[in-house]
């Protein structure tokens, strides 16, 4: 197999992973640095992928740490893994932030479910939760309070470094991309 098949492979994985829930790739961790310089990483939706501009799109809370973290330092890494293929995707790049009332963050948050759009509208990430978890709130959440919060981190990646677990020899390989997206470097690697 070509690397440039497998460049074009890796993407389209992304591409399907942010519109298919079962796919191996829909949950990814997002890593960052936070202000003591210690890593970060928690779990967020695909939510996009675009492959000709080498970009993923997250949701998430402008309450959240990793808000914040982001102003302050926009490079990031993204890993996922897919058992199903037994593929690991490692792409480097930075984050630029689409906060409230921004035309990226409404446009996604129209697109969001409602059920979906409950999740912003409940307390700042990681703050002390006023109430006991149960199956259901006794009182349901207000859906138009989460608009004020939700903000869209649009990621570019600059690299991809692509590992594939196999039985025997294990293979992986190594992508870069230019400011437009194009492939400007590939090669393979010892794994």
């Amino acid at each position: 197999m070509k690397l440039s098949d497998i460049d074009a492979s890796a993407w389209t994985e992304l591409e399907r992973a942010a519109v298919n829930p079962q796919s191996g790739f829909r949950y990814v961790n997002l890593c960052s640095v936070d202000p003591q310089g210690r890593p970060q990483a928690r779990m967020v939706v695909l939510r996009a992928a675009e492959r000709a501009t080498r970009n993923l799109e997250f949701h998430t809370d402008t309450r959240s740490p990793k808000w914040r973290e982001l102003s302050a330092n926009p490079q990031v890494t993204v890993l996922g893994f897919s058992p199903i293929g037994r593929l690991q995707l490692r792409l480097w790049g930075t984050v630029e932030r689409h906060g409230p009332g921004s035309e990226r963050a409404d446009t996604a948050w129209n697109r969001l479910p409602n059920r979906t759009r409950v999740t912003y509208a409940g307390g700042p990430p990681g703050d002390e939760c006023a109430f006991e978890f149960v199956d259901e709130l006794t009182e349901p959440l207000d859906e138009t309070k989460g608009k004020a919060r939700f903000g869209v981190l649009s990621f570019r990646a600059r690299t991809l470094d692509w590992f594939e677990l196999r039985q025997q020899a294990n293979r992986r390989a190594l992508f870069g991309y230019d400011e437009t997206g194009s492939l400007s470097s590939c090669r393979w690697v010892n794994p």
